[in-house]
């Protein structure tokens, strides 16, 4: 591998189903991400949850209770191609809210977009099956699971998620140590977990997640930990030479904003691949608002970076101010014993 850097642009959940779908029909695809399109386009990959099916299918998930269903049409795969969305999780409680076949039909639309995708399939072995992302010296392995609605879960022969019980078991880990493994033998230079995880409108990651986290980047199993499910962002942690971001939080959507959770502020996390470690962490603040996401400014901005502050800070992060946000320097100290 040379030592060109390349850099990764991670984000939390995009859902283009509802509202946002409505605007597909007026709307060019780069609307929808505002001030923030230049920084996406500007990476060398994005990296997305996507909270939703691309489907014409018009019957719902009914065989378990769901408030919330999800849906947009085909078209929307435009929306990530136009901000450089290279990959996806499926790994998530909506993916499944128009049946079987709206997953499949996800997977297909993003196979013939040349979109990457991970976490959800056909059946368990399909959901399991990792993603490589070839981004010029770099070869990234990316593995997706989720611990959100277990009627989702794949089978043998059933389409659905990666789904595992985080906390509960020990072979979760181990399983997923094996497949992290493998992953290198495969050629990839670094490995990330993407992790649909945990309640809604939570600020802080519960004990039991931190220790699941820290544990699969302590022992070199996974680089890049990539959290979302809460629909707020939380802290991050350099952990050795791995980087844990807990929850991303939102990023593209319809939702309701809280006046105090304020699930409409995020970020773009800038992660730099150097040769064989990840350096420095950038965190560029950003605001959503009905359809569209753009570049934080102002009192909103400084706001944003303070909550992050804090954020950090109870993960035990120390966070600096930059022009363009904060950031986390790669020379951090290593990880604690405990």
């Amino acid at each position: 591998m040379t030592s060109a850097r390349v850099r990764l642009a991670v984000v939390g959940d995009v859902m283009l189903g509802r509202l946002v779908n409505k605007f597909l029909a007026t709307r060019p695809p780069e609307w929808f991400w505002g001030t923030a399109l230049p920084l996406l386009q500007g990476a060398d990959a994005v990296l997305a949850n996507l909270e939703c099916a691309l489907t014409d299918q018009l019957v719902p998930w009914t065989r378990t209770p769901k408030v919330f269903r999800f849906r947009a049409e085909p078209a929307a795969v435009a929306v990530l191609k136009a901000a450089n969305v290279r990959f996806v999780s499926l790994a998530n409680n909506h993916i499944l809210d128009y049946e079987e076949k709206g997953l499949l039909d996800t997977v297909r639309h993003l196979d013939a977009a040349g979109i990457l995708h991970a976490g959800a399939g056909r059946d368990l072995a399909a959901a399991r099956t990792p993603a490589l992302l070839k981004l010029g010296p770099v070869t990234l392995g990316i593995l997706a699971m989720t611990d959100n609605e277990p009627a989702f879960a794949a089978g043998r022969e059933r389409p659905g998620t990666c789904y595992h019980r985080i906390g509960e078991d020990r072979a979760v880990a181990a399983d997923l140590r094996t497949r992290g493994a493998a992953l290198r033998q495969a050629g990839a230079d670094f490995v990330v977990l993407s992790a649909h995880w945990g309640p809604n409108m939570v600020t802080e990651p519960p004990p039991a997640f931190q220790a699941f986290a820290r544990d699969l980047t302590d022992d070199g199993t996974v680089d890049l930990f990539w959290g979302h499910s809460a629909h707020v962002f939380q802290g991050v942690e350099r952990r050795g030479r791995g980087l844990i971001l807990y929850d991303t939080g939102d990023f593209l959507d319809d939702y309701q904003a809280d006046p105090r959770l304020r699930n409409d502020w995020s970020f773009v996390f800038l992660v730099d691949l150097e040769r064989t470690q990840l350096g420095r962490l950038g965190l560029v603040p950003v605001t959503l608002r009905l359809a569209q996401v753009n570049l934080a400014e102002g009192a909103d901005a400084a706001a944003i970076c303070t909550r992050m502050q804090a954020a950090a800070a109870h993960v035990g992060t120390r966070l600096t101010p930059t022009s363009e946000g904060l950031e986390l320097v790669a020379n951090a100290a290593p990880p604690d014993t405990d």
